[in-house]
């Protein structure tokens, strides 16, 4: 036997110890009982309903709580079809335009049980910590406090603020997933053919390609879609400070000429995939000149500390807002109770996430000139 060869037998009985601890930690996932179980369906009936219990539709439902748990569960059983089609709409997000295709809540109870007893549980085990979205104990406060750390981390790497970071975006990510690589994923993912099965009647309805923003399944499922390519920018460029959330990327690196040249790579892997990058977001900016990441303008300066301001666009944003609000006021639609409480949680937000010393400021003054009466402002208060 040649020294390859026996390279070669180590590698394979590696790989066949990892995928044998893998498939006893998932084992009690990849059942498809488990998640069509009464239990599995109240609970995940309760989370589903949790806070829009005002809503006519989910009145409804629990008026008749336990029939329709049994009747789902029967259904799920005996491998129907529990679809019901999309209640369909448009929302404009600060002048952007979304097209939502929103599930029946009996359909949403289905998801929510397979999310949480199967889809979430195998497919988050693939993928890398400083992927922020649709995990709980994630979220847009840990993607903000992973950017801080890999600055800190960075600087006391180089020493110095003299670096780079690549901003990257997605055009119509949720639009442009193809269904089969997703398929693939599902397939390798679990032995149990049946939950792959019941994860196609949600996918399928959305047409040839893409996946919709309302249902459940499609945000983890979209978040596991391009983990080859997080796992290919750690493990493959050794960019060690990256991170995401969602379709927001960056990456921290002293050399413009290596992260134009991760770009090139990058955008290979998503033609591949078949999402694009949106040229006019991805963009390469100097450390120290600061640049923008989710509603922030992060800066690190020589001393390697890290300064957090809010973007231009959410203060005159609120400045408007306070505007309308005077003259709802003289009109009598709102109240000056619900105008503080709106004030007073922007700020909180402001308070708890920017260095905003000067915008704080500025903002009460402005609220004291309108209403008369502003915030006072305790002198303790971390700015």
């Amino acid at each position: 036997m040649t020294s390859a060869e026996r390279h070669q037998r180590r590698y394979e009985r590696r790989k066949r110890r990892r995928e044998e601890k893998r498939r006893a930690a998932i084992a009690q996932y990849d059942n498809y009982e488990n998640l069509c179980t009464c239990n599995a369906l109240f609970r995940a009936a309760r989370l589903s309903g949790k806070s829009i219990r005002w809503k006519a539709s989910v009145q409804r439902y629990f008026m008749s709580w336990l029939r329709n748990v049994v009747q789902l569960c029967q259904m799920l059983l005996a491998g129907q079809d529990v679809t019901m089609g999309f209640i369909e709409f448009d929302l404009v997000e600060r002048g952007k335009k979304r097209h939502i295709k929103s599930v029946h809540f009996k359909e949403r109870v289905a998801q929510r049980s397979l999310c949480d007893n199967a889809l979430v549980p195998v497919l988050s085990r693939s993928l890398i910590y400083d992927n922020g979205a649709s995990l709980e104990g994630k979220g847009i406060s840990f993607a903000r406090d992973r950017l801080k750390q890999h600055l800190h981390q960075y600087y006391r790497r180089t020493g110095s603020n003299a670096g780079y970071v690549l901003l990257m975006d997605f055009s119509g990510y949720f639009d442009n997933i193809m269904h089969g690589p997703v398929y693939d994923i599902l397939y390798r993912a679990f032995e149990d053919k049946r939950i792959f099965a019941l994860c196609r009647y949600f996918i399928e309805p959305f047409g040839e390609k893409s996946l919709g923003i309302g249902s459940q399944v499609s945000q983890i499922l979209a978040v596991s879609y391009r983990s080859s390519i997080d796992h290919y920018i750690k493990e493959v460029l050794r960019v060690k400070e990256y991170g995401c959330y969602m379709d927001d990327c960056y990456l921290i690196h002293e050399s413009k000429e290596y992260l134009w040249h991760c770009l090139e790579e990058i955008d290979r892997l998503c033609r591949m995939k078949g999402i694009k990058l949106n040229r006019k977001k991805t963009q390469v900016v100097k450390l120290s000149h600061g640049f923008p990441y989710m509603k922030g303008l992060y800066y690190l300066t020589e001393t390697g500390k890290v300064i957090v301001k809010p973007c231009k666009i959410n203060t005159v944003r609120h400045r408007r807002k306070l505007k309308k609000f005077r003259r709802f006021l003289d009109a009598g639609l709102l109240g000056q109770e619900q105008i503080t409480c709106a004030h007073n949680s922007y700020r909180g937000y402001i308070l708890k996430d920017y260095n905003s010393h000067k915008t704080v400021r500025s903002m009460d003054k402005l609220f004291h000139e309108l209403f008369g009466y502003g915030t006072k402002i305790n002198r303790k208060e971390k700015f």
